[in-house]
C-alpha cells in the first residue's frame, strides 16, 4: 500500500447482464482530509458478500451504488487520524469504507472493534457473517433439537455457520452447496448430516431423499428454484428465514417464481421472514459470547477466503457470485 496515493475501485458502469471485469476500474487519487466529526481510516480487509452484486440494481436497505463512485463495501480499517470523540489513530474499526485504501467517514457510522488475531475472524465468525447466520437461524428459524434444518448457499460465509449452529442446536442439518467437492467438504469438515449438490439437476429429488420427515426450518439464500424445491418440502408450521436471493442478483431471474407463494405457505401456515442484521445489533454481546464459546470449544470451525490485493477485488466478487469460495471470502488490501 502506497501512503501518499488513494487507490480506489470504482464502478464504472452499472451492468444488466452478469458482473464482468468491465464494470470496473483502477483509480488514483490524493488521501481524503477528514472533517469535524470525521475519521481517516487505512482499509486492511474488505468484506466481499452477495449483498454488493444486489446494491447495484437499486436502494435496498442502503443506498445504490451508482455509476463512476467508488464500489461500496465494508470492511475492517485502522484509525489514521479522528476529529471525532471515541476514536482515536490506532482503534480498529468496522464500517462502509468503499474499494479503496483510505476513506474519511463519519465517526458514527463506524463500530470500534476488538483487537484480536486472527483479525480476519472481525469479518467473518465474529462479523456480518456469523451475526447474519445467528440471528437469522436462530430468532427467525427458531430450529428445535430433532428438527429438519435445511440451508442453501451451504458453503459461503453465512451458510456454513448456520449448518454449524443448527448441528449445535440438536437438527438435522442438510446443506445445499454447488459441487461435489463443497458438499463432501460440508460433510466430512463441518458435520452436516447430507448435502445437496444443486448442479446435478435433480434438487428436489435429492432433497426429498434426505429429508425424508420434510423440512421444519429453511434458511434461504437464494431464493428462485431451489426456494420452490423447499416450500413443497416444508412440514406444517415451517420457518423460512429470508436472508438473500443471489440466484436473482447476477443474469437473468428464474422465469418461473418460486411458484407456490402463497399457495403452500396458506396451505402449510409457514411462516417467512426476511430480516437485516443491523436490526439485532443491540443484542449483539451475547451473540458474540455464544459464537466465541463455540469457536474456543471446537464446536463451530471458521473457514475463510482471503484474496491479497485491492486491485483483485473485482475479480474476487465475481468469483463469488459463481460460488468460487468456502466460507467467508475478503480482500486483504
Amino acid at each position: 500500500m502506497n501512503d501518499t496515493v488513494n487507490r480506489q475501485i470504482l464502478l464504472v458502469e452499472k451492468p444488466t447482464g452478469k458482473l464482468g471485469p468491465e464494470h470496473f476500474k483502477l483509480a488514483k487519487g490524493a488521501i481524503p482530509e477528514p472533517k469535524d466529526g470525521e475519521v481517516l481510516v487505512r482499509t486492511r480487509y474488505i468484506s466481499l458478500d452477495a449483498a454488493n452484486r444486489a446494491w447495484m440494481h437499486g436502494a435496498t436497505y442502503r443506498a445504490a451504488v451508482e455509476a463512476n463512485t467508488v464500489m461500496a463495501g465494508g470492511g475492517i480499517a485502522e484509525v489514521v487520524s479522528s476529529k471525532a470523540p471515541g476514536l482515536a489513530p490506532g482503534d480498529i474499526v468496522f464500517g462502509d469504507t468503499g474499494w479503496q485504501d483510505y476513506a474519511a467517514v463519519p465517526a458514527k457510522h463506524m463500530t470500534k472493534m476488538p483487537r484480536m488475531e486472527p483479525m480476519t475472524h472481525l469479518l467473518s465468525v465474529y462479523g456480518i457473517a456469523g451475526l447474519t447466520a445467528y440471528f437469522g437461524l436462530l430468532d427467525v428459524g427458531k430450529p428445535k433439537a430433532g428438527e429438519t434444518v435445511v440451508v442453501s448457499a451451504a458453503a459461503g460465509s453465512v451458510g456454513s455457520i448456520v449448518g454449524q449452529i443448527a448441528k449445535i442446536k440438536g437438527c438435522h442439518v442438510i446443506g445445499i452447496a454447488g459441487g461435489k467437492d463443497k458438499c463432501h467438504w460440508l460433510t466430512s469438515e463441518l458435520g452436516f448430516d447430507a448435502a445437496v449438490d444443486y448442479k446435478d439437476g435433480a434438487t428436489f429429488k435429492a432433497l426429498r431423499a434426505a429429508a425424508p420427515k420434510g423440512i421444519d426450518v429453511y434458511f434461504d439464500n437464494v431464493g428462485g428454484d431451489i426456494l420452490e424445491a423447499c416450500l413443497s418440502l416444508m412440514n406444517n408450521r415451517g420457518r423460512i428465514a429470508c436472508c438473500g436471493a443471489i440466484s436473482q442478483y447476477d443474469g437473468v431471474p428464474s422465469a418461473t417464481g418460486p411458484r407456490g407463494v402463497p399457495g403452500l405457505i396458506v396451505v402449510k401456515r409457514l411462516i417467512m421472514q426476511g430480516f437485516i442484521v443491523m436490526d439485532y445489533m443491540d443484542q449483539r454481546d451475547q451473540a458474540l459470547a455464544d459464537l466465541q464459546s463455540w469457536v474456543a470449544s471446537g464446536k463451530l470451525k471458521v473457514q475463510e477466503d482471503v484474496i491479497a490485493g485491492l486491485e483483485n477485488t473485482p475479480k474476487a466478487l465475481i468469483g463469488l457470485l459463481a460460488g468460487e469460495n468456502r466460507g467467508k471470502r475478503m480482500v486483504k488490501v
